[in-house]
């Protein structure tokens, strides 16, 4: 899709705020520990943050995947409209030719614009392949395929990154768990993997490594990913001069698994590792603020922090072994189209701004993003942009007590799709789990039986969160009224802004 053309309002560069994105990656709602009375860990950054701000208790991804979230949230539109599923190793690019994203809009209009972690959205890793690549099998063990460090020219850049999306500045791993294992700086490797995937002798602290085999850095420490993502976000915020705002999207690898919390992060909470790992991402974006602090940025940047989509399933187990809930008082983890797949973390901090100490309970979504800050810096979006987003400006800043989205559409796979309207939350479904729940967890939880027969499910949330109570028979009118709302909107082209 080419990009369309955008309007700029006249207006003073030095006026526009600064806009920091932080990307929890599987953080789930219930892992914000500020929101959750009975967590086994703690996140006294974020909860400051929410503290000095506002924190939605009804924010939204797009999906319960990674990479249609981030697409979402950088393009303002549903990711199902596009695609459902994730970039693989050595993935193509998942964005069009030109394609509106939220960089490209802010770099337009003066921004100096950064991603820094995780980009899961793709490649062209054709255009530096050699003409003999052919995947082979790992081992005599290990029946899976994968590229050798010898199929690629690494000396070559990498097209369809961060860099033709609008971003000035990209450093990172690309996606932890896959290949190549060594860190991008801008379109090229920093150093060019020599190795097969090989970690033996180092271990998890929690779960399984999950790693795709491929290329590999010679002695890559996925251990250090994290706390060099850090450091370079730091380093790039001291960096700014404020002559120009600058806009730095910070997706963390974390807690993603593999769950690896540094050794000095090692039992400061009752979650195990993985609560030890939240920990460690709470105190990087920690990092990353008081950064801000330094350089006497903090008044005048808008800080949001949010996650792709819910927990991944050690979840379930956690809960056994530490009583520590991930998803909060919702159901459902990662992949799954219930609220704990994408009901996730949504706070955000403008100072002097946006009013501290609030809590919303109106419904915001992450594709939002994208229309609250075009208005903000005064750009004109056509209908055909960012055709999902609404400007939650009146909310942020209390000039209107009226909700200013009512309705969303949440999806993971092709074959199920969530649909909310006010308080109603339809499931063109029979169930909304993808990921695999525990019998024990169902039976001591009070969950039902799921009827294959009956083929979709109604819940009133404003009285049934954990969404126990399927109402679907009860109210045929409703399901009728909600399935065709659901038609309309999957066929929508344009904005209704």
């Amino acid at each position: 899709m080419l990009i369309t053309l955008l309007i700029a309002c006249d207006s003073d560069n030095t006026s526009l705020p600064n806009i920091l994105i932080l990307y929890a990656d599987d953080m789930g709602y219930g892992d914000l520990a500020i929101q959750n009375p009975k967590a086994k860990l703690t996140t006294p950054n974020l909860d400051q943050l929410a503290r000095d701000g506002i924190r939605f208790t009804d924010g939204h991804s797009s999906s319960g995947i990674c990479t249609p979230s981030r697409f979402a949230l950088l393009t303002g539109q549903y990711h199902w409209r596009r695609f459902h599923g994730i970039v693989g190793p050595f993935g193509k690019s998942v964005f069009g030719e030109e394609e509106f994203t939220l960089a490209r809009m802010l770099k337009q209009q003066g921004y100096n614009t950064a991603c820094i972690g995780k980009w899961h959205l793709g490649w062209d890793w054709e255009a530096i392949k050699n003409t003999s690549a052919q995947q082979r099998k790992v081992s005599d063990n290990d029946n899976r395929k994968a590229f050798g460090p010898d199929d690629f020219d690494w000396t070559l850049p990498v097209p369809n990154g961060p860099l033709d999306q609008g971003f000035d500045y990209y450093f990172g791993d690309g996606t932890i768990n896959f290949p190549p294992y060594g860190f991008m700086e801008n379109d090229k490797l920093v150093i060019p993997p020599t190795e097969a995937f090989d970690l033996r002798g180092m271990e998890t602290k929690e779960g399984g490594w999950e790693f795709r085999p491929g290329p590999m850095v010679q002695d890559w420490d996925p251990y250090q990913v994290l706390p060099t993502l850090m450091e370079k976000a730091v380093e790039w915020i001291e960096n700014q001069d404020g002559e120009k705002p600058f806009f730095l999207y910070f997706p963390f690898p974390s807690p993603h698994a593999p769950i690896i919390p540094g050794d000095e992060f090692d039992g400061k909470t009752d979650a195990g590792a993985y609560g030890d790992f939240v920990f460690q991402t709470d105190y990087v974006a920690g990092q990353v603020l008081e950064a801000l602090e330094r350089k006497g940025f903090t008044d005048e940047t808008l800080v949001i922090f949010t996650a792709d989509n819910g927990p991944e399933h050690y979840a379930y187990p956690r809960i056994q072994n530490y009583g520590h809930y991930s998803m909060g008082p919702l159901r459902g983890l990662k992949r799954d189209i219930y609220e704990g797949g994408h009901r996730v973390p949504f706070l955000i901090k403008w100072p002097g701004i946006i009013d501290a100490g609030q809590v919303s309970t109106e419904l915001i979504h992450q594709v939002d993003i994208l229309a609250t800050l075009a208005h903000l810096i005064g750009f004109v979006l056509s209908d055909s942009v960012g055709i999902d987003s609404y400007n939650q400006l009146p909310l942020l800043l209390g000039e209107s007590t009226d909700p200013v989205r009512t309705s969303a559409v949440h999806n993971t796979r092709a074959d199920g799709f969530a649909f909310r309207k006010n308080n109603w939350l339809f499931l063109d479904r029979y169930t909304g789990h993808n990921t695999r729940v525990p019998n024990w967890f169902l039976e001591e939880h009070g969950y039902d039986y799921i009827d294959k027969e009956i083929p979709g499910q109604l819940f009133d949330l404003r009285i049934d969160t954990a969404q126990k109570m399927n109402l679907y028979i009860k109210y045929p009118e409703l399901v009728e009224k909600m399935k065709l709302e659901l038609e309309l909107e999957k066929n929508r082209k344009h904005s209704v802004r």
